[in-house]
């Protein structure tokens, strides 16, 4: 005869299921990159991000704005100064500040880190350790508000996590994955987070990134739940936002994507919509190319063949006392409308 699962059995059970499931579900994920990408990657929920020495190129564009979310470091010519200035400058919600080769180094990057909790305590602050010794110290590191994140490197870097450490030394911490691809990330995630017969903890996924869809891209491939496919029939940007669609359905599958809000419901879309998807000097619609030429000529317009731009994210976008929000394709435009119309 069978005996009944004592209750306090199946309650432990439970526990553990819960307690896995929230340790893989992750605070954000991220995309490192540029216009047009980052653009896309933010408006699929992504934080999007740049390393220290580059910037999200968008300055040339007058109808994009897309957050600096995740501040990366540059691990080849580190500069710690100079990382630290930038952050104060962009003050992101993600900073990668440094990698640590050795005791001495993490420590140096502890202090770092405890310097900029004091001003951000909730700013989630991932220092990458190269060594094993450095594991302990970035762990134990007590520092204001939310505690360190250790970063386990994988992707392109010189030393991986691999390299220098056994999975146990990362269960029960603080972890975000640093590059690979997601079968690669999401293998990783189980080794951390799955159970153990010794009855380790769990790793806490609080995030990963990954930015190897863009750089394939330009050989031709997207990346699908059923892996690399071939894109030629699609421009570099439709290329990479295939891939993003599909980066975030295999996580939300998982359920390894945040269930929290997203950036950009948190700041918005990056690029602003008019009221109408018109221009407001011709009626014409903001997505297609206009057949009359703009009162402007010696102004550089949009290329209508080029996919890696669009109308919109070049226009003008304003909205007035009155409550309407307009778009112009020029300031010439901008100027004889509000003339005219007594804006």
């Amino acid at each position: 005869m069978a005996h009944a699962q004592p209750k306090h059995a199946t309650s432990e059970s439970s526990i553990r299921a819960l307690d896995i499931k929230a340790a893989r579900r992750a605070d954000y994920v991220a995309f490192l990159s540029r216009h047009p990408f980052a653009t896309d990657a933010h408006e699929l929920g992504f934080v999007t991000g740049v390393r220290e020495d580059c910037r999200l190129q968008t300055d040339h564009l007058r109808n994009v704005d897309v957050p600096l979310g995740m501040l990366d470091n540059d691990f080849h010519r580190p500069d710690l100064e100079r990382y630290l200035e930038t952050f104060r400058t962009y003050e992101p919600e993600i900073g990668v500040i440094g990698d640590a080769p050795t005791p001495e180094a993490a420590y140096r990057f502890v202090d770092a880190a405890r310097e900029l909790k004091l001003a951000y305590p909730e700013a989630t602050l991932i220092i990458v350790p190269k060594c094993r010794e450095a594991i302990g110290i970035i762990r134990d590191a007590e520092v204001p508000g939310t505690p360190l994140v250790l970063g386990y490197s994988m992707g392109y870097s010189d030393v991986l996590a691999e390299d220098f450490s056994e999975v146990a030394d990362w269960r029960g911490q603080r972890v975000h994955l640093l590059g690979a691809s997601p079968p690669k990330q999401w293998a990783v995630i189980q080794q951390l987070t799955q159970p153990t017969l010794a009855g380790d903890p769990p790793a806490d996924i609080i995030g990963l990134d990954w930015n190897g869809a863009h750089k394939v891209a330009y050989n031709g491939e997207s990346w699908s739940r059923d892996g690399w496919q071939r894109a030629d029939h699609l421009s570099i940007r439709r290329t990479v936002r295939k891939s993003l669609r599909e980066m975030r359905a295999y996580w939300e599958d998982r359920g390894v994507w945040p269930t929290t809000s997203t950036s950009r419901e948190r700041n918005g879309p990056a690029v602003r919509e008019p009221d109408d998807a018109v221009w407001a000097a011709t009626g014409g619609d903001i997505d297609e190319p206009d057949p009359l030429s703009g009162p402007d000529e010696w102004e550089t317009h949009v290329d209508y063949d080029d996919d890696e731009t669009y109308p919109i994210e070049h226009a003008i976008v304003v909205t007035y006392e009155d409550g309407r929000t307009l778009a112009y394709r020029s300031q010439t435009e901008r100027d004889y409308v509000e003339y005219y119309e007594g804006l």
